[in-house]
């Protein structure tokens, strides 16, 4: 019998690593089975430790946008490699990866860069909070906007109460200023705003949200977001850490239209290596230190390698015709997996945008996430099982998101509908 290197290294890292995996959702546990250990990767496609190659449709989570070990970013990593991996001193490429995201999304006049979405967001809220002098902040159920102490927090039982910790670990107090509430729900947005107002710091929202499967912001509920925090003196921040450069070279804003006061970005700008940033007006960053009283600080922020990586990374996007052929792809992927659930008789409905898509066992899309919670998470499962072993890896969790990289090609989506049609008929 063959040995399964992959479950020889899960009960390995499990032995020296909580759960075996050093972030939770890697452990397959929503899943079951063995996670799989990979290898090595290159454009569409990752191998495992067994040598069992996978079209990969989570891409890091999102940062892979080019698909992995793209030509001009590795020799553009490798050339930053030999001049040095870490000062702790300013270096030119920070500037230049600054000025490129300035240019790109032209909502913010001034960026930081930090090392990873969750210091990006809990950085910016406390930007917030230092700029308005307000305490409160207002998230909703289904966005994730890392795993910061104030933002793990579930819905409290109304609005006259507060959110209560969602982790061990975390204190009441530390949530007793955060608001949740349902995303897409514009009643309960304007009465939370009625009732706290004048003491809101800040909204901060995923506007397509990539972590209750692929949801986005009803139009409407996006601008009313936009209006209700200019008329209260609250800052509207979008949390673009998966959307930035993901579902179009503006991001989530340009898609729909909306101006935030902040953003927060990761994953595209690094290009796979540790680099997120928040940003805003000139006004509100210039409260930072050195400049002002709001601390943030970071050993490896503005690494020269990841910047280096990040810069070649938002080259390549910006080339003509890039996002029309993505869209194109990832609209092809997820027609074709709609058609084949449809002729199977399996509930089934997918919503995408630029590199970016989700699907649920449900038959029709879902606005909140108490909706994403009524698909079949059994099924989901059989499926995402049934596609792994004909070597088709999508997420290992019901409720994420999936990505489409511009090396994926029309053969892969064409054998990963086909791969679906033979499981759909399982089912």
């Amino acid at each position: 019998m063959l040995t399964d290197h992959n479950q020889t290294l899960f009960a390995r890292a499990q032995a020296v690593i909580p759960g075996g995996v050093n972030s939770p959702v890697r452990a397959f546990k929503a899943v079951g089975g063995t996670p799989r250990f990979v290898q090595r990767a290159q454009g569409a496609y990752f191998w495992d430790a067994n040598g069992k190659q996978y079209i990969d449709y989570i891409g890091s989570w999102g940062p892979m946008i080019l698909g992995h070990g793209h030509p001009a970013v590795v020799e553009a990593v490798q050339k930053a490699v030999l001049e040095g991996f870490s000062y702790g001193a300013p270096t030119e490429r920070e500037v230049e990866l600054a000025e490129e995201i300035l240019k790109l999304m032209p909502s913010m006049e001034m960026v930081r860069l930090v090392s990873s979405g969750t210091e990006a967001g809990m950085s910016a809220i406390r930007l917030a909070r230092g700029a308005t002098g307000r305490k409160k902040i207002i998230k909703f159920e289904g966005c994730y906007h890392g795993h910061s102490d104030a933002l793990l927090v579930k819905a409290g039982s109304g609005l006259a109460t507060f959110g209560n910790p969602s982790s061990g670990g975390v204190p009441p107090e530390a949530v007793q200023h955060t608001l949740v509430l349902e995303f897409n729900n514009i009643p309960q947005l304007e009465d939370c705003f009625a009732l706290h107002g004048k003491d809101i710091a800040c909204l901060m929202v995923e506007a397509i949200a990539g972590n209750m499967n692929f949801i986005r912001s009803s139009g409407a509920f996006a601008l009313r977001c936009r209006q209700l925090c200019s008329e209260h003196g609250a800052l509207l921040a979008y949390d673009e850490v998966m959307t930035g450069f993901r579902v179009g070279l503006g991001g989530a804003q340009q898609v729909l239209g909306i101006v935030p006061d902040m953003t927060v970005l990761g994953k595209v700008i690094g290009g796979g290596m540790p680099l997120a940033a928040f940003g805003a007006s000139r006004k509100v960053m210039e409260q930072l230190a050195p400049l002002g009283p709001v601390y943030q600080a970071g050993t490896l922020s503005g690494n020269p390698i990841a910047t280096a990586c990040g810069l070649a990374t938002l080259k390549e996007i910006q080339k003509p015709g890039f996002y029309e052929a993505l869209s194109a792809r990832t609209q092809q992927l997820t027609d074709g997996l709609r058609s084949a659930a449809l002729a199977a008789g399996v509930p089934w409905s997918a919503d995408c945008q630029g590199g970016m898509f989700g699907f649920l066992l449900l038959p029709e899309l879902a606005q909140n996430y108490a909706q994403v919670m009524r698909s079949d998470s059994a099924l989901f499962n059989k499926f995402f099982h049934g596609m792994l072993d004909r070597g088709v890896y999508f997420a290992p969790a019901l409720y994420e998101a999936g990505f489409v990289s511009s090396a994926h090609s029309a053969q892969d989506v064409e054998r990963t509908v086909q791969a679906a049609a033979e499981v759909f008929a399982t089912l």
